[in-house]
């Protein structure tokens, strides 16, 4: 793991903390931290976000939020669109507002 992608790096921030039209670029999946996650299942949740694209260099944009609260979240990888709750989003960390090239 490159200093670039490292949870401790100010640039990664959490996909949960992302807001409708927020954009980033994704920088890091945690499989195997459950405590991010809230639960046991947070190895097996941390691979499946990555087996649906949650992929380091994948470009990510907030779609949706649902009110009150935003949870669950509609987010585009790709793309394709996924909701996720934001206890699962946690574990997606992103470069935040970063654009990749050739990407719409």
């Amino acid at each position: 793991m490159d200093s670039s992608s490292s949870p401790t790096d100010p640039a990664s921030v959490p996909l949960a903390s992302l807001h409708r039209g927020d954009r980033g670029v994704v920088a890091e999946v945690l499989e195997t931290d459950a405590g991010i996650v809230g639960d046991a299942a947070g190895a097996t949740i941390g691979r499946r976000l990555i087996e649906i694209g949650f992929v380091p260099g994948e470009s990510v944009q907030v779609i949706e939020e649902v009110w009150p609260g935003g949870d669950p979240m509609a987010v585009r990888v790709g793309t394709s669109v996924f909701a996720l709750r934001r206890r699962e989003a946690r574990a997606v960390l992103v470069r935040r507002g970063a654009v990749v090239e050739g990407a719409s």
